[in-house]
């Protein structure tokens, strides 16, 4: 497959324009520190069968440190979930452990919402 016909972050998979070129997104995103991130916690049972989960949004950060603070978050609460579109999801209703363990280490903005 040639590079013309390479889906990009904005979803083109190709162009009749000749000249067309995909413009390549390097930006380097950088972990906020932990006293200035704004985390929001909430109960979600959207397109979830009734099942409840704690939503954790508004991180800001490279992926691979949402995904370490995801698994610390899991890991505490001893329950499953997953790190996907830039939120945090972990089974079952954990609002305060979740809210706990963030206020301990740092994560001073953070509120239920």
């Amino acid at each position: 497959m040639s590079k013309k016909n390479k889906p990009d972050a904005r979803g083109f998979v190709f162009s009749t324009n000749p000249d067309f070129s995909f413009e390549e997104n390097n930006e380097k995103v950088e972990t906020v520190t932990p006293k200035l991130q704004k985390l929001r916690i909430r109960l979600d049972t959207k397109h979830r069968a009734g099942k409840a989960v704690t939503l954790i949004t508004g991180y800001i950060g490279t992926e691979e440190d949402l995904e370490i603070l995801g698994k610390q978050l899991k890991n505490y609460c001893g329950s499953g979930g997953a790190v996907k579109e830039g939120e945090m999801i972990v089974q079952g209703d954990h609002r305060d452990k979740v809210l706990q363990w963030l206020l301990k280490n740092g994560y001073t903005l953070s509120k239920k919402i």
